[in-house]
């Protein structure tokens, strides 16, 4: 008869959480780590190792051989900042943009609705009326967008999208065509960073339709 092998324990150590403590299995240690700014967090071969771990400090363990999930701390979104979402029903659909400050969640500016547009027109609309505040308040704050699309659109001066111009969306198309020429004769010095969903939660901009 062959010989049946059980997978291996692990035992995660989680000094900074919703729950600190030793916790037997990954899902029970990522509830309390998942979406928690700046976790903690790191898994041992064995109990003893993990009980020592956990009377020390999570510093000690950093640089140390990490887990095969490769267990290390959550750098923070970098505050003061701007986030910014966009919500749309449909594609295309009812449209809204908005900002917020990152470490406040203070709605900083609000847009639309507008017909007939899209989540990446949002984001990119949004990022560039952010970057516009910011100069006019001599910010270099980094804006937040959770769109690698409308990040790629404003790097490179130009809203590529799919969209079809219509009667009903074309206040939509003048935005556009404003920010994209804003883009074209200014430049500035504010990082455009994509948020981490699944490091430090949803984004502060979100509109919560999901």
């Amino acid at each position: 008869m062959a010989r049946v092998v059980k997978p291996k324990s692990k035992y995660y150590v989680v000094w900074k959480g919703r729950k600190t403590g030793i916790f037997t299995s990954w899902p029970e240690a990522e509830a309390q780590v998942k979406g928690f700014v700046g976790a903690q967090y790191k898994a041992f071969e064995n109990l003893d190792e993990a009980r020592r771990a956990f009377r020390g400090e999570y510093q000690e363990y950093l640089n140390k051989k990490a887990s095969q999930a490769r267990l290390l701390q959550a750098p923070p979104p970098i505050i003061p900042s701007y986030c910014v979402d966009a919500a749309c029903s449909g594609n295309p659909g009812r449209l809204e943009y908005r900002c917020v400050d990152t470490a406040t969640r203070k709605e900083i500016f609000r847009r639309g609705p507008f017909a007939q547009g899209t989540n990446n027109v949002g984001e990119f609309l949004a990022i560039v009326e952010a970057l516009m505040l910011c100069q006019e308040k001599g910010y270099t704050w980094p804006i937040y967008s959770d769109s690698v699309n409308a990040i790629a659109w404003v790097k490179g001066k130009k809203a590529r999208t799919n969209l079809i111009p219509t009667a009903q969306n074309a206040e939509l198309f003048e935005r556009i065509a404003r920010a994209e020429a804003w883009l074209g004769s200014n430049t500035y010095p504010n990082p455009i960073l994509k948020w981490q969903t699944g490091l430090w939660g949803e984004n502060p901009a979100d509109f919560g339709r999901k």
